[in-house]
């Protein structure tokens, strides 16, 4: 579960205010709004990466609106990856369950989990340089997977790859969704990705968040640039 209660978050001339929404426990949900109008602050804001003004943040039923990022039990995919160029693939996908102090036996055995499962157990050993932009993404996803977070976000994940690999991720956060249950809080701009992914559609605008039939009235008086 993830709810924003009445949020204020004020940053160098940007400010949302009053920002209230709330996406059910297990639920897939895609938030959707122009370029600029806020939405990466409301993942960081949720993410404990971004301070707020006023209002409280719910995750699972707790308030978390005090609690730094490594408590909230949370994923996150930045939309570039954010790979650090001197680990592997492998130490990447474990990072999380090592900061945790977890066995060794246990991050070999949930790295290689994740590996299968990703498509990209040959892949171990590599450093980030020269690897794709979709498998980026699936080392991003498996490294925010690892430590088995209830809520999962991820920050226009999809926008930098081609219509290819775009199309075989969009498969592939669907079935991390079908097998893992976990809430989503997926920021795009993309129609496709909304039409594909989202259980939830929240349209970020005005400031303002809204959901449902009210979300679909907004982003199709919208651009289809956003």
């Amino acid at each position: 579960m993830i709810r924003f209660d009445q949020v204020d978050i004020r940053m160098d001339g940007f400010a949302l205010e009053q920002v209230s929404f709330h996406v059910p426990t297990g639920t897939y949900a895609v938030l959707m709004g122009q370029t600029g109008c806020g939405k990466t602050t409301i993942l960081e804001a949720a993410c404990g990466l971004r301070p707020i003004a006023a209002g409280r943040v719910y995750l699972m039923d707790h308030d978390v609106t005090a609690l730094p990022p490594g408590r909230r039990n949370l994923g996150l995919v930045p939309q570039d990856a954010a790979l650090f160029s001197t680990m592997t693939v492998e130490e990447h996908i474990g990072f999380s369950l090592r900061v945790r102090k977890a066995k060794r036996a246990e991050v070999h055995e949930r790295v290689e989990e994740l590996a299968e499962w990703l498509d990209i157990a040959h892949l171990l050993h590599r450093r980030p340089r020269g690897l794709s932009g979709g498998e980026r993404q699936r080392v991003a996803i498996g490294r925010a997977l690892a430590a088995k977070p209830d809520v999962l976000c991820l920050d226009e994940p999809l926008s930098a790859l081609d219509e290819q690999t775009h199309a075989g991720m969009m498969r592939l956060l669907r079935d991390i969704h079908r097998k893992t249950g976990v809430t989503v809080l997926h920021i795009t701009h993309n129609r496709r990705e909304a039409r594909t992914l989202a259980q939830m559609l929240i349209a970020l605008h005005g400031g303002r968040c809204r959901q449902g039939d009210a979300a679909r009235r907004i982003l199709a008086d919208l651009d289809d640039d956003m």
